[in-house]
């Protein structure tokens, strides 16, 4: 970008919606993967951009041309399994009774988060794309939140007051997207009160709830930046999380997940 001060737009919207959005995020994202060494991941299939139960996020230029960074929230019991158990049930079949437990009251994960080298150093990604994903989350109706964080993003989403699942892989991490990489499965159990979270973060996150379009970020990370907030979901009336709560129990019901069919070498 070639401002002296960079302004641009964060925006939210459900992936089916926006399919050439979602498109322009994809491209994003997987050039930020290719330049750290990761050709393949399990979301690089990107079915998320069909599934009903998706919410993106973006950092976009005001013309709606470009995305320099984005993240996702995925609910449970969409057209297809949260990008944590695609990710490790490998490794841990019991993560599918987990978030089955979970997703009772309605539970999802924020992911897929990046941005690219125009607005390297701004914050984009952390904190703001992870407190971003946060706020959407109870505009959506999630309880529950959880996320599969690469080292960098475990504090930031600690600061958001989340904690570590210890009950699975070893000990909440698995070698992930590569075996040099680790990755920790964290949640937040109380995504309403957000009693974990520190008080920056948390002050943040309620403004973007109480106010989402109707304030401006002008400074991040002590650099000067202009972020336009529109963050109310279009077509909320369109969304019923009973729907996907109810989805995911068939789901369930109808698979056989045996950690005996998982064979390791």
């Amino acid at each position: 970008m070639s401002e002296a001060v960079p302004e641009v737009r964060l925006r939210a919207f459900r992936a089916i919606d926006e399919p050439e959005t979602c498109a322009l995020f994809v491209e994003g994202h997987t050039n930020v993967l290719a330049s750290i060494g990761v050709k393949k991941v399990t979301s690089s299939k990107n079915g998320w951009t069909t599934n009903p139960a998706v919410f993106v996020i973006i950092v976009e230029s005001m013309d709606g041309k470009r995305v320099f960074g984005g993240a996702r929230v995925h609910v449970s019991g969409g057209s297809e399994p949260l990008p944590i158990e695609q990710a490790v049930s490998l490794l841990d079949p019991s993560i599918h009774k987990l978030i089955w437990e979970y997703s009772q009251k309605g539970t999802g994960e924020v992911c897929g988060l990046w941005n690219s080298a125009d607005l390297s150093g701004y914050g984009i990604g952390t904190p703001l794309l992870i407190r971003t994903g946060v706020a959407l989350a109870s505009q959506i109706g999630l309880q529950t939140l959880f996320a599969l964080c690469a080292p960098y993003t475990v504090q930031p989403v600690v600061n958001c007051g989340m904690e570590l699942v210890s009950n699975i892989g070893n000990k909440g991490t698995f070698y992930y997207p590569k075996l040099d990489l680790i990755a920790t499965a964290m949640v937040l159990n109380d995504l309403d009160a957000m009693s974990k979270a520190n008080e920056a973060d948390r002050t943040e996150i309620m403004k973007m709830r109480n106010h989402p379009d109707s304030w401006t970020i002008s400074e991040l990370k002590k650099k000067k930046i202009t972020i336009h907030c529109a963050l109310t979901l279009p077509h909320l009336e369109k969304w019923n999380l009973q729907e996907f709560i109810d989805a995911a129990n068939q789901t369930y019901k109808q698979t056989d997940f045996n950690e005996r069919d998982i064979n390791f070498l």
